[in-house]
């Protein structure tokens, strides 16, 4: 066992500089001995913050003291772009991996970059304005599988498809926060070899952890005590982190009793899984030439409301009331879950958004002014979920974009700008519908669904498609609710067997149902039928 193993048995004891040196030599013949040991290929994972950056330089260095006919197998090293990063670390990262490639070739080192994005589908804005997926919460959290896991998972899979397996290098650490502790803990159980444990989500692949009883302190002195070996300025990094701290302290560790600025964190600048975006706000504070980030963290506030049942259907995405047991304030009552953001609220996000990047592409310094808050893919994917997805045929995605940025819409989609039904058509529907929100949906859903099929060469499932139609949106919402409760109770009347409520329940809504529309089953008197009886009646 080497001393940087035995070094484990310390647990998070603080390390001396002497003894820290000591440790990163050892763990230099490690790493080599790891990276000689066979043609396995590696997958470094790095964010650019201090532990993945640390993580880098380590192998980077060990690597670079093998004879170069050592130095045959490749390191991949990815990093993933959300596309809601932080603007700063997200210009921080792209110069970091340039950097890096320009050095790697130079140098004649087996190091691969690959910056990675989610696909169009997946993005944020798409699942949020286009969808209308609500921000992210602990409950709800649809972002990272899409935003951060899948980019990465999906490159790792075509690796070990290509070589059968890989080991992947992570910066991970135990004192990060004593739930990454205790996962790391749970996983040495099945570990293979030391610091080589399996990868739970990715067959076919080790994960290597070579800093994982590393200090915030171990972390800081190394990055700035060891000189860079791609170029890039570490005092960069460190000022970074100085800036994105609250008290803009981030001191140089001198001793046990010096705190580190460990705790400052980067991420997506729309992240609502946390109170507050404080490494934004302290950004912002602390340097008079990034206030031009302000309208980015005002979008991000304005998402991060606690309660926002105004801005959505009482509809799931798929059409459905679905209710769920509520209690508050001691009383217990059933509500219907929270669907999707509303037509209003997806448009108003995409203006908000719209605005920030015009606002920021003027008054952020030369070199961000070509920021980009949402892609033109982006918006193209966005304006045909509207308009196929969900039968918005006004399209209003063009004319909010000349709204704001004065520029007309150029859509990379071939046959975008096709269309039979437009804003003039909405505007004389709305005009008979007369404000019944409801009424304007299920007209626009059979409108758009006869356009649609009628481009078919064959109408194939026309008729399931219009039943769905009338099942997802002729009911008012007040009856929809109405209608979900009653199932709800009969169905719980039905799975505790009880009879007389069942016949009951069935027997009102037979009554309901002659005395509204004699002859029809429960599912065929919907708001549509009873609607228009009443009119005909009139």
């Amino acid at each position: 066992m080497t001393t940087a193993q035995q070094a484990e048995n310390k647990g998070q004891q603080t390390r001396t500089v002497a003894e820290l040196v000591d440790y990163i030599q050892a763990l230099n013949i490690e790493i080599q001995e790891l990276y000689c040991l066979d043609e396995i290929p590696w997958v470094l994972g790095v964010s650019w913050g201090k532990d993945s950056s640390t993580v880098l330089q380590l192998v980077w260095n060990a690597i670079a003291a093998l004879p170069p006919e050592k130095r045959t197998k490749t390191v991949y090293v990815i990093t993933t772009d959300t596309l809601v990063e932080n603007p700063v670390v997200s210009a921080w990262v792209r110069k970091s991996m340039q950097n890096l490639k320009v050095a790697a070739k130079k140098q004649g080192m087996p190091i691969d970059p690959h910056l990675l994005q989610p696909v169009i589908e997946d993005t944020f804005w798409v699942n949020l304005i286009g969808k209308g997926y609500p921000a992210p919460r602990n409950q709800f959290r649809w972002c990272t599988p899409r935003l951060k896991i899948n980019p990465a998972n999906q490159f790792i899979r075509e690796i070990v498809r290509a070589n059968g397996e890989t080991i992947l290098v992570l910066g991970t650490r135990k004192a990060e926060s004593v739930k990454r502790a205790a996962t790391m803990k749970k996983h040495q159980i099945d570990r293979v070899r030391d610091r080589l444990s399996p990868n739970a989500s990715l067959p076919n692949s080790l994960i290597y952890t070579p800093i994982e009883d590393w200090s915030n302190n171990d972390v800081w002195i190394y990055l700035n005590q060891w000189d860079n070996p791609w170029g890039q300025s570490n005092k960069e990094l460190f000022a970074m982190y100085r800036g994105a701290t609250a008290d803009n302290e981030c001191p140089l560790v001198v001793d046990t009793s010096t705190p580190s600025c460990g705790d400052s964190r980067f991420g997506c600048w729309v992240c609502t899984l946390v109170n507050k975006d404080k490494s934004m706000e302290a950004m912002i504070q602390n340097d008079e030439e990034k206030e031009w980030m302000q309208p980015l963290l005002d979008i991000r506030n304005e998402l991060d409301i606690k309660d926002d049942r105004d801005k959505r259907d009482f509809r799931r995405i798929w059409g459905d009331v679905q209710l769920f047991e509520r209690n508050k304030n001691g009383e217990t009552s059933i509500e219907p879950i929270p669907g999707p953001y509303t037509k209003y609220w997806r448009e108003h996000w995409l203006r908000r958004l719209l605005e920030a990047q015009t606002k920021t592409r003027r008054t952020a310094p030369e070199n961000m002014r070509d920021i980009t808050l949402i892609t033109l893919e982006e918006m193209s994917e966005i304006r045909r979920i509207w308009l196929e997805d969900k039968h918005e045929f006004d399209d209003s995605l063009p004319r909010i974009y000349q709204e704001v940025t004065g520029e007309e819409f150029q859509d990379p989609r071939p046959g975008a700008d096709y269309s039979l039904l437009g804003r003039d058509e909405w505007i004389v529907l709305e005009e008979i519908c007369e404000g019944d929100a409801m009424h304007l949906e299920l007209m626009a859903k059979l409108l758009d669904t006869e356009r649609q099929y009628r481009k078919k060469t064959r109408r194939v499932g026309i008729y399931e498609t219009l039943e769905k139609c009338f099942n997802t949106s002729s009911r008012s919402p007040e009856d929809a609710i109405k209608n979900a409760r009653l199932k709800r109770e009969l169905s719980e009347a039905v799975s505790q067997g009880d009879v007389a409520k069942v016949k009951q329940m069935t027997l009102g809504d037979v009554a309901a149902i002659n005395e509204v529309d004699e002859g029809k089953t429960d599912e065929e008197v919907t708001w549509a039928s009873m609607k228009f009886k009443k009119e005909n009646s009139e």
